[in-house]
């Protein structure tokens, strides 16, 4: 493939993954077809990458993977395409001016962190970005006040901030935060109640409809009660005492050994 015909393509690829309703499965073929010519034409041309031009093809490339990725809910092809991406983003940025979607997917990559939990990696990357675009970027202000969220231990502002989600794209990654979230928080709900009722237990774990919290309560085992409109959970309360009792038990015995075996 020649330069021109792997520019065609791409604003082919670009267009199709803008419409309303993309072939994913297509345009993921596209662009395996422009990276592998982007790899041609530099085996076939060692002077082209230099060329401004072409880096700029193969940063716009590279782009329109990581946008796929998201489409497509491939986080371990995101995480690889913004690796990708790093030179044409930061330090001198290969020359280039700066891409339009730069800031919205170096958002979407702050936010895969937090939703795995890789603190250190987030602030490491905070401190690569220039401090107007930390206080004013909409796409990077999200996640940043989503972290000090996180922080605080304030989870309901974290389900707050999920319908202030600067792009759609935002969501795929608050829902994967969320629901690391809402396991923590059931963890928790089943230790300190024997049940709570449904509008309790949909407020408490974040949920706007009564179906996804009957579905997240079968998929923890707990049970579910339609005529008393409650949730009872498999691990109550005195449960969890009498293991806190078996265990100061087995301490004393132990403590108690350890002394006959001084005297």
């Amino acid at each position: 493939m020649s330069v021109n015909e792997i520019n065609k393509l791409y604003e082919q690829s670009r267009a199709a993954l803008s419409s309303q309703n993309p072939n994913l499965e297509a345009i993921g073929s596209q662009v395996s077809q422009l990276k592998v010519g982007l790899v041609k034409l530099a085996l076939q041309n060692g002077q082209i990458e230099s060329d401004p031009s072409f880096q700029l093809l193969k940063r716009s490339v590279t782009e329109l993977g990581a946008e796929l990725s998201i489409k497509v809910g491939d986080i371990a092809a995101f995480e690889r395409y913004l690796a990708q991406l790093e030179p044409f983003y930061f330090g001198s940025r290969m020359g280039l001016s700066e891409s339009k979607v730069m800031y919205p997917l170096i958002g979407l990559n702050l936010l895969r962190m937090l939703s795995d939990n890789l603190i250190a990696d987030f602030h490491t990357v905070l401190e690569r970005i220039d401090l107007e675009q930390l206080q004013n970027n909409p796409f990077i202000v999200h996640p940043v006040k989503l972290e000090q969220a996180l922080m605080e231990g304030s989870y309901k502002k974290v389900w707050q901030a999920r319908s202030e989600v600067p792009t759609p794209e935002y969501l795929f990654f608050m829902d994967i935060l969320m629901t690391t979230i809402r396991n923590e928080v059931a963890s928790c709900v089943e230790k300190s109640y024997l049940s709570l009722p449904f509008d309790d237990a949909k407020s408490v774990l974040f949920f706007s409809s009564l179906d996804e919290l009957l579905k997240f309560a079968q998929e923890h085992q707990w049970t579910v009660s339609p005529s008393d409109k409650r949730i009872t959970f498999k691990s109550t309360v005195e449960d969890t005492r009498l293991f806190q009792g078996e265990n100061i038990m087995k301490q004393a015995l132990s403590y108690a050994q350890e002394l006959e075996r001084i005297v």
